[in-house]
């Protein structure tokens, strides 16, 4: 006699979502060109120095009247730091707009305690209904997995361990594609805090060779000292930017890694929902 072993098909309700990565792209370049022109034109606007150089690139400027026009005296490193801090800026406004989807509409744990209490009570649609209301990840690989929970109640073909081995495994896919689109660009913040600083780092060092230089070629005296005085403090403001941007790279990417975390949790406790749920009360 001929056995035959029933078989679930692997594949998930739920489909990737095509989202273009453009901004990962484009936005570096992009910053980077608004670096340049916020430093060019607008911190290195003649009418911020009583001494305007010739040039078109890297004017020369004396005499800054504030704080602020004091940082295009920074050198050219200073526009790319005021990029990478664009940049950082960028991926912040983005991963926040992204991970507040992913949270979905409401707290997750209220969320699955609701669909606990619908599935005990055998209501798959209302379950499904409550997914449909919260959206989100967690939402989202709960309704995978309720789709093949139902198809897993009226299945005889198979036992209850294959039954809540294609329910996990609808879980896991689900979840595979969730979880690519949550740690998206967050590359960008790690990257960012541990370059900002050293970039900063060389703009000082840059900025310095130059007020040494302009020492060597005067003559000396108290001038010269006050010379090199405000050469180093406006070498400074490198270091300043780079490690300013730096530090907000850092809190924001815990501040994301953590909230990540709390999806996660609640998509792996989605999933040992419907698997303890179905095997108790389908045995």
């Amino acid at each position: 006699m001929a056995e035959t072993t029933a078989t679930v098909k692997p594949t998930t309700s739920v489909q990737a979502t095509k989202s273009s990565n453009i901004i990962s792209l484009l936005a570096p370049v992009l910053c980077l060109l608004a670096g340049y022109v916020i430093w060019r034109f607008g911190l290195g606007n003649s009418s911020n120095f009583n001494t305007s150089g010739e040039g078109l690139f890297w004017p020369d400027r004396e005499g800054p009247h504030s704080a602020l026009s004091k940082m295009y005296l920074g050198g050219i490193i200073v526009p790319v730091l005021i990029g990478t801090f664009l940049t950082m800026l960028t991926f912040v406004i983005e991963r926040f707009m992204t991970i507040a989807k992913a949270n979905g509409t409401g707290n997750n744990a209220d969320f699955i305690r609701k669909v606990q209490y619908q599935l005990a009570n055998k209501n798959v649609d209302a379950a499904l209904l409550e997914c449909d209301k919260q959206k989100g990840s967690v939402g989202n690989v709960m309704k995978a997995g309720l789709h093949r929970y139902k198809q897993m109640i009226s299945n005889t073909e198979l036992s209850t361990e294959q039954k809540v081995i294609a329910i996990q495994k609808e879980v896991e896919e689900a979840t595979s594609l969730e979880l690519p689109m949550l740690e998206k660009n967050l590359v960008f913040l790690s990257t960012i805090a541990s370059l900002a600083t050293l970039i900063g780092l060389l703009g000082t060092v840059v900025g310095m060779i130059r007020a040494f230089a302009g020492l060597g070629e005067d003559s000396g005296g108290a001038g010269s000292a006050a010379q090199l005085s405000i050469g180093i403090s406006e070498a400074l403001y490198n270091t300043a930017l780079g490690i300013g941007t730096s530090a907000f790279a850092i809190m924001f990417y815990n501040i994301f890694t953590t909230k990540i975390d709390g999806i996660t949790y609640g998509i792996d406790e989605s999933g040992f929902t419907l698997t303890q749920t179905f095997a108790s009360l389908y045995k």
